[in-house]
């Protein structure tokens, strides 16, 4: 299997790419205009393999210049903050935050931190901070808590836009995906005839029986004798997955939206197990449906989408969803730890790249 040295690639540099929609130029996240991405990982000593993934909506003052915002659950074994409100107002007023399941305190800590500090903000006296998490236990001392409120600061405050790093990274530092190395992995899909462009973002920690590109990649290793080299894989685990849009949708259709975000998942061969905490948040950056200080004291009218006109807008979140998960899985590196309970070492290996490109072509029908 794939040692940390071993060069990684993006699904596309092996010939997976999902649907037929073009990407936008960096096929990310931050393909969407004002969309930033900001990282901190953790690697210490022998066991601590952790971070933190920040998404901004947009460079502002998102507390006073609110995104419309959605959150869908396909199995709710998670600990994401922020969500009753969310779907009771339908708006996102701080950044999204991705880590550890036992540092979401720290998360919300960092989030509240930040947005008092924003200038407009001397009088905000409540703040629906927005964090999201999977259990990196397999390969971090999790019980340790190093996340601090400064690693979340430090990920919001060098958030940029541009190609965001894949893999092993920020809240994928520790992660493990269908028994293999998980991590965070983006991707993005641009419509012709509008458009508009849907990026994802997502922190890959789940279970299953692993498909890419519609080939099982348990059943191929099986007819290729190779199944030793599949892990032990459970169900259970979990995911988020972060979409935005620069379509004007209401929240309605944005919560319509990130449930299509499952689609994606569900090829991949997610269980969706009991154990698992598989959530979606999906936000517009259209300045139409921005809830600026202004939309939120009197009556104006909003720009949305009308239902008709969302469907491609769903066929581009399946796709790109999918993508992200295959990116966050072939950037990933081997990851060493050692858990502090048994002092054992714990191995979790990358695919190994070269033998995904020969499951793939042994696949493909023969001539």
């Amino acid at each position: 299997m794939a040692e940390a040295s071993e060069a990684r690639v993006r699904a596309r540099d092996i010939g997976v790419a999902p649907g037929t929609l073009a990407t936008g130029p960096l096929n990310a996240i931050t393909d969407v205009a004002g969309v930033r991405v900001g990282q901190v990982t953790r690697v210490e000593g022998e066991s601590v393999r952790t971070g933190v993934t920040a998404i901004l909506p947009h460079p502002g003052n998102v507390f006073q210049d609110k995104v419309p915002g959605a959150v869908s659950v396909a199995n709710g074994f998670g600990k994401m903050t922020a969500l009753s409100q969310i779907r009771e107002l339908g708006e996102i007023e701080t950044p999204i935050v991705l880590t550890n399941t036992l540092s979401v305190p720290q998360g919300a800590d960092g989030l509240i931190e930040w947005t008092l500090a924003q200038g407009g903000n001397e009088r905000v006296r409540s703040v629906n901070a927005v964090v999201g998490e999977t259990n990196d236990g397999n390969l971090n001392d999790i019980r340790r808590r190093v996340i601090s409120r400064q690693d979340v600061l430090k990920a919001i405050g060098g958030a940029k836009d541009g190609p965001i790093e894949e893999g092993a990274v920020g809240a994928g530092t520790g992660t493990v995906a269908f028994g293999w190395k998980g991590g965070i992995g983006t991707s993005s899909r641009k419509l012709a005839d509008s458009g508009w462009t849907v990026g994802v973002l997502v922190q890959s920690n789940y279970g299953g029986d692993l498909i890419i590109g519609g080939v099982p990649m348990q059943a191929e290793l099986r007819r290729a004798g190779r199944l030793a080299q599949a892990p032990r894989a459970s169900a259970d685990g979990s995911i988020m997955i972060v979409v935005a849009t620069d379509a004007p949708l209401s929240d309605r259709n944005l919560e319509r939206l990130a449930s299509r975000a499952f689609a994606g998942l569900a090829r991949t061969g997610s269980g969706f197990s009991n154990g698992s905490g598989d959530y979606a948040i999906a936000f517009s950056t259209a300045d139409s449906v921005r809830r600026t200080p202004a939309r939120r004291s009197a009556a104006s009218p909003i720009v949305d989408l009308p239902n008709d006109l969302v469907s491609p807008l769903f066929v581009a979140v399946a796709d790109a969803t999918e993508e992200a998960i295959y990116n966050s899985m072939l950037m990933a590196h081997t990851v060493r730890s050692r858990d502090p309970l048994t002092g054992q070492t714990v191995v979790v290996e990358a695919l190994d790249v070269g033998l995904v490109k020969q499951l793939l072509a042994r696949a493909q029908p023969k001539p």
